[in-house]
């Protein structure tokens, strides 16, 4: 195990902002990662995981503590019983390597996820989704290191508590578990999944539901779902590339509200619209999930919004970026800024989504 000291965390991130990590310890066995947590104990610090860097906020002072950067490689099919093949996969490999692993087997379940930057380990935590398509739909297992018990243990889909956005490992269990490996079941020679709109017009495909498509021969395949999804998200900035400035982000910096009926009601009265002229989607017990970027187009934050050295992306309204030089204090205020805008105007408090460290 590699063990460092004093190591700059902006390059291992999407939006290239952090200062330096006390300790920096790169990980490629599980042996490493039990190595690494007693490493952390011994010095009395705390610990915190890095993947792809691809969702962070990291302080401009940096982390006090132990940085534990997963390496864990690994990338295995297996045959089921059932007919559903396993792909078994290291933390630390790309996740969008995974999703073209996938696809050119014909596995369906994570088409629509393709692009996504980061790596394996870290899509559980979240229930990472995109244009109708969440991990926990093929997640089957996910093999952790518990820092409780200081032992491997593997919990199932129904263990890990997904729900929007949301975990065990993000919410009650936070910090408990370090994920080391993700098994995914997936669907051999199954359709894609087409729900997302702007993925069926891509295709041409009417957009009112996927009844609309007769045939399976009117089907494109796994692989040219996963590469129209790349496409759009590259033309939205949200396919990292160095040489774009639109993406040094991390992603997404909002959630989509889940708000009451009444919410909705009042923020379609406060935009002076229609309440059927507001893009919202049932959330069940009778909430709505309204579109953050909606509220922050309405309260002023449009595309190019510009707050200091840190903005909003020309091509993606909830892209928070660095536009240059910006630090974690520029993005805070321009953060800070949005959600006070927003809940003065409608009522409605916006959560970020990206991890903030130290």
């Amino acid at each position: 195990m590699l063990i460092e000291e004093h190591v700059a965390l902006a390059p291992f991130t999407t939006l290239g902002i952090g200062g330096p990590a006390k300790w920096f310890l790169t990980v490629t066995s599980e042996d490493d990662v039990a190595e690494a947590v007693r490493f952390a104990r011994g010095c009395d610090l705390p610990l915190f995981v890095l993947g792809g860097g691809s969702n962070l906020l990291i302080a401009d002072d940096g982390f006090p503590g132990v940085v534990l950067h997963m390496a864990i490689r690994r990338m295995e099919q297996e045959a089921m019983p059932e007919g559903h093949p396993l792909l078994r996969v290291g933390a630390g490999e790309s996740w969008d390597g995974l999703v073209q692993f996938a696809v050119e087997r014909d596995l369906a379940g994570m088409e629509c996820l393709a692009g996504i930057p980061g790596t394996v380990g870290g899509t559980p935590v979240q229930n990472v989704g995109a244009y109708g398509q969440e991990v926990a739909e093929t997640i089957a297992v996910v093999r952790c290191f518990d820092t409780q018990t200081q032992a491997f243990v593997e919990l199932s889909n129904a263990e890990c508590g997904f729900a929007y956005r949301t975990s065990i490992f993000n919410t009650t269990e936070r910090g408990r578990y370090i994920v080391v490996r993700v098994d995914f079941r997936l669907r051999p020679d199954g359709a894609p999944k087409l729900a997302y709109a702007d993925l069926r017009k891509h295709f041409g495909l009417l957009v009112a539901g996927v009844s609309d498509v007769t045939t399976p021969q009117a089907l494109p395949s796994l692989a040219e779902v996963a590469e129209a999804v790349r496409t759009i998200r590259r033309g939205k900035g949200m396919v990292f590339d160095p040489a774009d400035p639109n993406s040094r982000s991390a992603g997404s910096f909002f959630r989509n509200p889940i708000v009451s009926h009444e919410a909705l009601l009042h923020a379609s009265e406060v935009a002076g619209v229609g309440v059927d002229t507001v893009p919202h989607w049932p959330a069940g017990d009778g909430m709505v999930k309204l579109p953050a970027a909606w509220l922050l187009e309405r309260a002023g934050f449009v595309r190019g919004f510009a707050l200091g050295n840190a903005g909003i992306s020309t091509r993606h309204t909830l892209a928070l970026v660095n536009r240059g030089g910006a630090t974690a204090a520029d993005v805070i205020a321009l953060r800070e800024r949005i959600i006070a805008d927003v809940r003065a105007q409608f009522e409605i408090e916006l959560e970020q989504e990206p991890v903030s460290v130290g």
